[in-house]
């Protein structure tokens, strides 16, 4: 049973500003994946001997777990489900658009001038490339859909009380298996070095968890925004 302050009959069409932040997850959640194929960064940093490189990505995935949490929170699990099915969706297609781009004859002058198909291949060729896409699509989903099914789970357990205590638990358990799939199934697949593998574990869940709990300020923020506006606040029973 959901619980929610909507107005009898009302629908997912009724609320103003759900497309809004649908829209902003999927743009977020792809801008992000052509960053972390498009580069590496080092910022000569060091935890235990263990260089802190992390991919591109890594500075704004997060912001896809803050906009999933707050969906999730407002929403419910059911309306966030399927949201984060279609940013699968969308970086699918986005995969399968580059890999179409990247097979194409490139124009001469094009070639000639910017070093055409090879740095295509070496920056944006690496959305399409199967160990990247693999390891994006696997590790979206199944850390996407395990932090919102948490969130939902506590917030009922408490009774819609202490929300940074949901978000902070779904997002360490969600960011681990997304992270830990990743750069596994990239770095199987030769998209990484086995050298780096630990270095890019612990630098994108040390990252990622830590700007999110950072942002919990702007989470409650956009909880509430969204909670008056929408006039709703839904329980997933």
């Amino acid at each position: 049973m959901n619980k929610s302050s909507l107005p009898q009959n009302s629908g997912v069409s009724s609320f103003r500003y759900l497309d809004i932040a649908a829209s902003f997850f999927v743009a977020v959640l792809v801008v992000s994946n052509i960053a972390s194929s498009a580069k590496i960064v080092d910022l000569g940093i060091s935890l235990f001997k263990i260089p802190l490189a992390f991919d591109g990505g890594t500075l704004l995935f997060p912001i896809v777990y803050i906009l999933g949490d707050v969906l999730t929170e407002v929403y419910g699990f059911k309306t966030a489900k399927r949201v984060i099915w279609t940013g699968f969706a969308v970086m699918a297609f986005t995969a399968l658009f580059f890999f179409v781009l990247g097979i194409l004859p490139p124009e001469a002058f094009w070639e000639a001038e910017t070093g055409g198909n090879a740095s295509f291949n070496a920056i944006l060729g690496g959305m399409s490339y199967g160990g990247i896409v693999l390891a994006s699509l696997t590790a979206y989903l199944t850390g996407e859909l395990t932090n919102a099914k948490i969130l939902s789970k506590i917030k009922v357990k408490m009774k819609g009380r202490m929300l940074w205590v949901r978000t902070i638990s779904s997002t360490l358990v969600g960011e681990g298996l997304d992270t830990i799939i990743f750069v596994f199934i990239a770095t199987l697949t030769g998209v990484f070095p086995w050298e780096i593998f630990w270095s890019l574990v612990i630098t994108n869940y040390i990252l990622k968890c830590g700007i999110e709990i950072v942002m919990t300020p702007c989470t409650y923020w956009a909880c509430g925004f969204l909670k008056r506006k929408e006039g709703v606040d839904v329980f997933d029973e």
